[in-house]
């Protein structure tokens, strides 16, 4: 049988709900890839059993489990040893990690290592008449999508998060997991974790937050951001940004969405003066719900919206604004 892995990214002690959306491409390459079954690659320490069966649930049909006390805290050396040993023992066609900080580290350490191929930040994945991974990603600064296929084996894959949704879970699927032992010592972790500094910056990030606001050129100038922030306030919501502001120092770049920012999927983006390029489209278009404002009937945003306002932003979001303190007033 052909394996299929994802790579089951912890944090804190618990598997990372983007493991659930690698499941989803994994899911559809295995309808695509003959006489193949779908393995998560799971590494930690005390990780609980519960999200070892929820993996199996939502589509793996087995856990490779590791338990090691070095790691506990994803440090690449290590992870990339126990990665490395169970690729040479197990044998997988294909190998898909979330393109975060984790898989951005660990995939190509290992790459290197194993010499074969990687195609990262990729935003689609297919299988092509031979069998072979199919890795879309944006290229020349998001100007255009290459299809990557890849010759040597195993064929790995970095894939954005948020670019699709995490598999539902079923709860007649059966699998097992699989404790693999690897014998890890001090020197394969050379780094130690000290502390970990959150980002004070924004209360909610873009990538985690249920409603996203975010403004772009038509918002006029920098000082008139404050209406995003207020609506994303009153909403519960993160504040999001098109590239072309950040470029203009309008906001910083945590705040980007798009192709050459985060990829979100919200339950609801509202889009304040986004005329909607290809390359922003790409990072929000799977959101549940998108309400867009803009003057411009034609503006390719609204071709993705669920709900569009023709108008000029400063007159509407004013408005809502005013609508949603009152109520705020009343509660």
């Amino acid at each position: 049988m052909k394996e299929i892995w994802i790579y089951a990214e912890v944090r804190e002690d618990r598997v990372n709900e983007v493991a659930y959306e690698l499941l989803t491409r994994a899911l559809d390459l295995k309808g695509k890839l003959e006489d193949s079954i779908i393995s998560a690659v799971l590494m930690g320490r005390n990780i609980p059993d519960a999200d070892k069966q929820e993996l199996i649930k939502r589509g793996a049909d087995r856990v490779y489990y590791v338990d090691n006390p070095l790691l506990k805290d994803f440090v690449v050396e290590p992870y990339s040893k126990v990665l490395i040993e169970l690729i040479n023992r197990y044998k997988p066609e294909i190998i898909i990690a979330p393109a975060t900080t984790q898989g951005r580290t660990l995939m190509p350490y290992t790459a290197v290592r194993l010499q074969t191929g990687l195609t990262a930040d990729c935003t689609g994945l297919d299988i092509d008449e031979a069998g072979n991974l199919l890795q879309t990603r944006p290229a020349i600064g998001g100007n255009v999508m290459a299809t990557i296929r890849t010759s040597t084996r195993p064929q790995m894959a970095t894939v954005r998060p948020h670019s699709t949704r995490p598999a539902p879970i079923d709860e007649s699927r059966e699998g097992e997991v699989i404790e693999v032992d690897v014998s890890l010592t001090e020197e394969d972790a050379p780094v130690k974790k000290l502390e970990y500094l959150k980002d004070k910056t924004q209360v909610v990030t873009v990538q985690d937050a249920d409603i996203v606001v975010s403004g772009g050129r038509g918002i006029g100038r920098a000082d008139n951001f404050k209406i995003v922030y207020r609506l994303a306030e009153l909403l519960g919501g993160a504040v999001g940004a098109s590239r072309d502001v950040v470029d203009r120092g309008w906001i910083t770049y945590p705040h980007q969405v798009g192709l050459s920012g985060k990829t979100v999927n919200p339950k609801v983006y509202i889009a304040l003066g986004i005329s909607g390029s290809i390359q922003h489209l790409a990072g929000m278009q799977t959101s549940e719900t998108i309400i867009a404002i803009n003057k411009d009937p034609d503006a390719q945003i609204f071709r993705v919206s669920d709900l569009g306002i023709v108008g000029d932003l400063h007159e509407v979001v004013p408005v809502l604004i005013e609508r949603l303190e009152a109520l705020k007033n009343e509660i």
